[in-house]
């Protein structure tokens, strides 16, 4: 059982960076984990995961700004966010998977461990 905990998040201006954290409990070194973000009424979608390889994937729209990392002597995982824009407003969850998985695990179904995210705000 992977129980994560983000934090981290808060309101910037276009143009600044934030880092986002998720201490997961349980985790171990086969966890595949990612970044996900919400806003209302729209899908959760995928921004950043990272597989039990430790190969690092992004979602097309955060390419060259945004950098996923994990430190596994701390079991916690980080978002660094680059060269934030207004379109990146949005409530940013972490997750985990069961088990071991590879590549671009995008599909939130595919993870079974939420935590209960953090606010993001870019304004412009």
């Amino acid at each position: 059982q992977v129980q994560p905990v983000e934090s981290g998040g808060g309101s910037v201006q276009a143009g600044g960076s934030l880092r986002l954290s998720c201490v997961a409990s349980g985790y171990t070194h086969r966890t595949y984990m990612g970044w996900f973000r919400q806003v209302p009424g729209k899908e959760r979608e995928g921004v950043a995961v990272i597989d039990t390889a430790g190969i690092p994937w992004y979602a097309d729209s955060v390419k060259g700004r945004f950098t996923i990392s994990q430190d596994n002597a701390k079991s916690t995982l980080y978002l660094q966010m680059n060269s934030l824009k207004p379109e990146d407003t949005a409530m940013y969850y972490c997750a985990a998977g069961r088990g071991s998985g590879f590549g671009p695990l995008f599909n939130r179904n595919e993870y079974s461990f939420w935590g209960q995210g953090t606010q993001v705000t870019v304004s412009s």
